[in-house]
């Protein structure tokens, strides 16, 4: 089992940028397919992003994209979340998560492993 751990968030004003990170250890990081949830009070867990195990597939929500890019470095084990343009809605605690699949990777229900996630609170 791969065990992830989240950092970098925090709170931010309105079109700030932050930076998230994912650091995976236990097994190799490489053969999993990555991605990232937010879970707002009160809300389901929504799909934020999704990349391919070698990062050449990405996969973005409506609501993100254009603003948001996920990226990793199989090297150092580690899955990223840049998020420009950070708006109130973003807010929530973020978790980045694996999969041994490789479709339909907007549907939590394929991830077998998550962090305890980070906290990104926007504010106007």
């Amino acid at each position: 089992q791969v065990h992830l751990v989240e950092s970098g968030g925090g709170s931010v004003q309105v079109g700030d940028s932050l930076r998230l990170s994912c650091v995976a250890s236990g097994r190799t990081f490489s053969p999993y397919s990555m991605g990232w949830f937010r879970q707002a009070p009160g809300k389901e867990r929504e799909f934020v992003a999704a990349i391919s195990w070698s990062g050449g597939r990405t996969n973005y929500p409506d609501s993100v994209k254009g603003r948001f890019t996920i990226s990793r470095d199989n090297a150092k084990n580690t899955l990223y979340l840049q998020m420009n343009s950070l708006k109130p809605e973003d807010t929530g605690v973020y978790y980045c998560a694996a999969s041994r699949y490789f479709t339909d990777l907007a549907d939590l229900t394929r991830y077998n492993a998550w962090g305890q996630g980070t906290q990104v609170t926007v504010s106007s």
